[in-house]
């Protein structure tokens, strides 16, 4: 199930560091978040969960405070959810979601790209059944018999428990997300290098290289989209 998260987040931390672009995503999923409930994360799970994910990406604060007091003064810009499931080259497979508050727009942007890069766009379910809904929780400065005992202590039950480079990797149900932090943060742990809610690939699978390079491109495209907020796959991109 090692997905190599911390590369990954690395990965594109690093990528989108030089334009912020990925503090203008969090923006508007934080304000999204405080929007829909209470803008309080005591009372308001999503926009916790949210701020969680900020937190692993070094989201400054004055953009996160900037977002909640703009869903507390009563703003009128509203955003729709939206998910889309196609296929990338050589059968890959992508799940991508988007906040956007015109959704033909966004539409026509995800099907141009996924056109463009040797993809094209499924209908709803034709890639989903194949990723499974994931809770991921990553964590330094234990061990994986660490992590399972501070786990089982607290009567938490969990998929998965890898080590992956420098950290310990927690998958589990998305109904125990709360109770995995809960956990850790009993046991002292305030600090995760991933939080994450995920759509997580049965398998993974590993393109030619010709194919690689295709999928890379549709995936930068995909993710520089001003509406797109998240995009899982199942190709394997190596270290």
């Amino acid at each position: 199930m090692g997905r190599k998260w911390n590369n990954i987040k690395e990965k594109k931390a690093s990528k989108d560091a030089n334009t912020s672009r990925i503090y203008a995503k969090f923006g508007r999923e934080i304000y999204v978040a405080a929007k829909q409930g209470e803008p309080d994360p005591e009372s308001n799970q999503a926009l916790k969960v949210v701020l969680e994910r900020a937190k692993t990406y070094s989201v400054p604060k004055h953009i996160v405070d900037r977002a909640i007091e703009k869903a507390k003064g009563g703003s009128e810009e509203n955003f729709d959810e939206l998910r889309y499931e196609g296929f990338g080259p050589n059968g890959s497979m992508v799940i991508v979601d988007a906040l956007t508050n015109n959704v033909n727009r966004t539409a026509a942007e995800v099907r141009a790209a996924f056109s463009k890069n040797g993809g094209n766009l499924g209908v709803t379910g034709s890639v989903s059944y194949m990723f499974d809904a994931t809770a991921v929780i990553g964590l330094e400065g234990k061990t994986s018999d660490e992590v399972l005992e501070i786990l089982m202590e607290a009567d938490v039950d969990v998929r998965d428990i890898l080590e992956e480079d420098d950290a310990v990797i927690v998958y589990g149900d998305l109904d125990q997300f709360y109770a995995m932090q809960e956990a850790f943060k009993n046991a002292g742990i305030t600090e995760f290098t991933v939080a994450e809610l995920t759509m997580l690939a049965q398998s993974d699978v590993t393109l030619p290289e010709d194919g690689q390079a295709k999928f890379e491109k549709l995936l930068d495209v995909l993710e520089d989209l001003e509406d797109v907020q998240r995009v899982y796959h199942n190709v394997d991109l190596g270290e």
